[in-house]
Protein backbone atom coordinates (compact mmCIF):
# COMPACT_ATOMS: atom_id res chain seq x y z
CA UNK A 1 0.00 0.00 0.00
CA UNK A 2 2.78 2.20 -0.66
CA UNK A 3 1.17 3.90 -2.92
CA UNK A 4 -2.57 4.21 -0.85
CA UNK A 5 -3.70 7.51 0.11
CA UNK A 6 -4.48 7.83 4.00
CA UNK A 7 -5.86 10.14 6.70
CA UNK A 8 -3.61 11.13 9.57
CA UNK A 9 -6.21 9.31 12.16
CA UNK A 10 -6.21 6.22 9.59
CA UNK A 11 -2.25 5.91 9.80
CA UNK A 12 -2.55 6.11 13.17
CA UNK A 13 -5.27 3.49 13.26
CA UNK A 14 -2.92 1.20 11.48
CA UNK A 15 0.10 1.65 13.35
CA UNK A 16 -1.87 0.50 16.66
CA UNK A 17 -2.69 -2.34 14.94
CA UNK A 18 0.52 -3.20 14.17
CA UNK A 19 1.72 -2.43 17.03
CA UNK A 20 -0.14 -5.36 18.63
CA UNK A 21 -3.30 -4.10 19.39
CA UNK A 22 -5.57 -5.63 22.30
CA UNK A 23 -8.98 -6.98 21.60
CA UNK A 24 -11.39 -6.01 18.65
CA UNK A 25 -11.26 -3.38 16.53
CA UNK A 26 -14.70 -1.72 16.45
CA UNK A 27 -16.34 1.92 15.50
CA UNK A 28 -16.20 2.85 18.84
CA UNK A 29 -13.30 2.21 19.99
CA UNK A 30 -11.52 3.72 17.38
CA UNK A 31 -14.09 6.89 17.78
CA UNK A 32 -12.61 6.87 21.65
CA UNK A 33 -8.96 6.49 20.69
CA UNK A 34 -8.57 8.90 17.71
CA UNK A 35 -11.18 11.59 19.63
CA UNK A 36 -13.68 11.75 16.35
CA UNK A 37 -17.15 10.82 16.13
CA UNK A 38 -18.34 7.50 15.36
CA UNK A 39 -19.45 8.31 11.62
CA UNK A 40 -16.33 9.54 11.11
CA UNK A 41 -14.26 6.50 12.72
CA UNK A 42 -17.04 4.03 10.55
CA UNK A 43 -15.97 6.18 7.53
CA UNK A 44 -12.43 5.75 8.45
CA UNK A 45 -12.37 2.00 8.49
CA UNK A 46 -15.08 1.54 5.29
CA UNK A 47 -12.13 3.16 3.57
CA UNK A 48 -9.92 1.12 4.77
CA UNK A 49 -11.76 -2.11 4.27
CA UNK A 50 -12.48 -0.50 0.49
CA UNK A 51 -8.13 -0.26 0.35
CA UNK A 52 -7.62 -3.96 0.98
CA UNK A 53 -6.27 -2.71 4.53
CA UNK A 54 -8.62 -4.21 6.71
CA UNK A 55 -11.04 -6.84 6.43
CA UNK A 56 -14.04 -7.54 8.59
CA UNK A 57 -13.93 -10.25 11.69
CA UNK A 58 -15.92 -12.61 11.09
CA UNK A 59 -15.53 -14.75 14.43
CA UNK A 60 -17.13 -11.50 16.08
CA UNK A 61 -20.78 -11.24 17.34
CA UNK A 62 -20.30 -7.48 16.50
CA UNK A 63 -18.51 -5.48 13.37
CA UNK A 64 -14.87 -5.86 14.49
CA UNK A 65 -12.39 -5.57 11.94
CA UNK A 66 -8.50 -7.30 11.76
CA UNK A 67 -5.52 -6.26 9.00
CA UNK A 68 -6.14 -7.91 6.00
CA UNK A 69 -3.35 -10.91 5.75
CA UNK A 70 -1.10 -10.00 3.03
CA UNK A 71 -1.90 -13.53 1.48
CA UNK A 72 -5.32 -11.88 0.27
CA UNK A 73 -5.35 -9.69 -2.88
CA UNK A 74 -7.90 -8.04 -4.41
CA UNK A 75 -9.03 -8.34 -7.90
Amino acid sequence: HRETEFNERQRQLINRLFDGFKGKLTANKWAKMAGCSRVVAESDIADLVAKGVLTEDHSARHAAYILRPPSETIL
